[in-house]
Formats: structure tokens, sequence, C-alpha cells
């Protein structure tokens, strides 16, 4: 007997490239269990807008943002580097290139989620 699959087909639109990333990650967090806060989510979304989060002013405009500190940005960059998230690329702090998308076009992802 052949296996069926199923299909579901989901859209979402957003203006804001920002919000975009946001729900962007949160399906990557999801799909492998990476249990990321909001406020990782948010930064690792601005980082990937941005380009990188080495920057004194690309951090005081996070912070400002989002209403949070310099230190809080350290923690949540440090466990974001433990899960391969970010990575320091020649002095900065970068979203990983295997993660990093596009958010000014229109994304289609594919999933799959298999069976053992």
């Amino acid at each position: 007997m052949e296996d069926k699959i199923t299909l579901q087909r989901v859209k979402s639109v957003s203006q804001d490239k920002y919000k975009k990333a946001e729900r962007y990650y949160s399906l990557i967090s999801s799909l492998n269990d990476l249990r990321l806060t909001e406020r990782e989510l948010q930064l690792v979304a601005f980082t990937a807008i941005r380009g990188n989060m080495s920057y004194g002013t690309i951090r005081e405009d996070f912070c400002k943002a989002f209403k949070t500190s310099s230190p809080t940005i350290n923690n949540m960059i440090s466990r974001l580097k433990r899960l391969n998230i970010l990575i320091k690329d020649r002095g900065k702090i970068k979203v990983n290139p295997k993660l990093l998308l596009n958010f000014d076009k229109d994304i289609v992802l594919q999933i799959t989620l298999k069976n053992e």
C-alpha cells in the first residue's frame, strides 16, 4: 500500500520584514524544539535584518526598540551562539548563514515531517 502525503498550505502576509523574520525563526525554533524566548527571536530577527550585532549603535537601537539592556543582549548572544544560531564571523556577531534568508522577498518554505 502506498503512503499518502498530506499537504497543507498556510499563507502569512506582512509588510514588516522584522515580523516576517521573527515568524520564520519562530518556526525554526518550534520545529527543532529550541525553545527560544520571544526576546531571543526578536534578537535573531533584528540581527538578520541589520546584518550583525557587533556595533554599539545597532545594540542601542535594539535596546530602545525592545526596552532591554546591553547585559541582557550579551546573555542572549551567548545562548544563541551555543545553539549555533548566531556565529562570530571576523569579529562580528551574525546569524548563521545556513539560517539567513532575504526577508525583503517572498519566502516559500517546505517542511517535511517524516515517520520513522
